[in-house]
């Protein structure tokens, strides 16, 4: 894995600024949350990265080199926030993760790295047969996730990943994402609204108001002791469990 760095990042339409002036680094191995309401220009940032949303100043690095976005060459993966409109649906399963191979590779080769990936997602080998719609919306953002692994990325950037699924399927998510860190030694920009979310899968957090990051540093002293009057505002938002324990699991980070 490398290290993803935003420096100085903004993006206008117009007269309208959605980020100004963003600087933010996401390091080798580390889950980095990024949070703020809705509006506050969270997705941009991660659309910025991919290519998606146009940089009008600016640098996105991936290890001091702008970030490669054209052909097979995309080892910055985002996973979005809706699992419904993220697989195709006439495509099967194995299908959609097989598209986003950087290798062409043997039938049999490919089945190999199709159930190798469904495996470390926590989903059974046969369901790759299966059209989306047999899948819950759980299981199908494990899909959208085996799918970004397939391109073998340096970052993956998840978008509200767990914010269209139902509280007792978050959990599942958030303790996949803990997973695939500690095991693949995956660096991500997790991006939410929900503190109490980040909080359970970050180790350090960002957040973000009017386009800018307001305050950042590890997620017990942000969360902890919040220095910026939006952040204590978030926090104030949450119930008072939510605040000390993550709502989808229970437990005390």
């Amino acid at each position: 894995m490398s290290i993803l760095s935003f420096h100085d990042v903004s993006v206008r339409y117009g007269s309208h600024t959605v980020l100004n002036g963003v600087s933010l680094e996401v390091a080798e191995g580390e889950i980095v949350g990024l949070v703020g309401e809705s509006g506050s220009g969270k997705s941009t940032l991660a659309r910025a990265a991919v290519g998606l949303a146009p940089v009008t100043s600016g640098q996105i690095l991936l290890d001091g080199r702008p970030v490669p976005n054209r052909g097979r060459e995309r080892p910055v993966q985002v996973v979005f926030q809706d699992p419904y409109s993220s697989l195709d649906p006439r495509m099967t399963v194995g299908e959609s993760i097989a598209e986003a191979m950087r290798e062409r590779l043997g039938k049999e080769a490919r089945r190999a790295e199709i159930s190798r990936l469904l495996s470390l997602v926590h989903l059974d080998a046969a369901r790759a047969g299966d059209l989306p719609w047999r899948l819950s919306g759980g299981q199908r953002q494990r899909v959208a996730l085996a799918r970004a692994l397939a391109a073998r990325p340096e970052v993956i950037l998840a978008d509200e990943i767990t914010s269209a699924l139902d509280v007792s399927v978050q959990g599942a998510v958030l303790n996949l994402v803990r997973d695939m860190r500690r095991e693949l030694g995956l660096s991500m920009l997790f991006i939410s609204h929900n503190l109490a979310v980040v909080r359970y899968v970050s180790g350090h957090v960002a957040v973000m108001y009017g386009g800018e990051i307001v305050e950042y540093g590890p997620t017990a002293q942000v969360l902890g002791a919040p220095r910026h009057e939006y952040t204590r505002h978030l926090l104030a938002a949450l119930p008072g469990a939510a605040r000390r324990t993550s709502p989808e699991t229970g437990e005390t980070p």
